[in-house]
């Protein structure tokens, strides 16, 4: 189980199989989720000052900031539009 890095932007990058979900800020939710993890120490910001565009969660609990569009980033996560059996597990 070799480990794939996904670009985040910015010479960011996050461990593929680590990913949880990738979601945009815009909601209400999301915004108090942002603000939870920052509480909590596990808000990370990779967006180097831009706007956020999208947040990503992760099984660690994490929240991480990209400026990178949630549709762009799942293209590079799945570049064929689909998700292998073993990215399941």
């Amino acid at each position: 189980m070799d480990p794939t890095l996904l670009s985040i932007g910015f010479g960011n990058f996050i461990i593929s199989r680590r990913v949880i979900a990738i979601i945009s800020p815009s909601s209400a939710p999301v915004r108090r989720l942002r603000e939870e993890a920052r509480d909590g120490k596990r808000l990370i910001d990779a967006t180097q000052g831009r706007r956020t565009r999208s947040v990503i969660i992760t099984d660690s609990n994490h929240v991480i900031l990209s400026a990178i569009q949630s549709e762009t980033i799942a293209q590079r996560f799945a570049p064929d539009g689909t998700i292998q059996g073993e990215d399941l597990l």
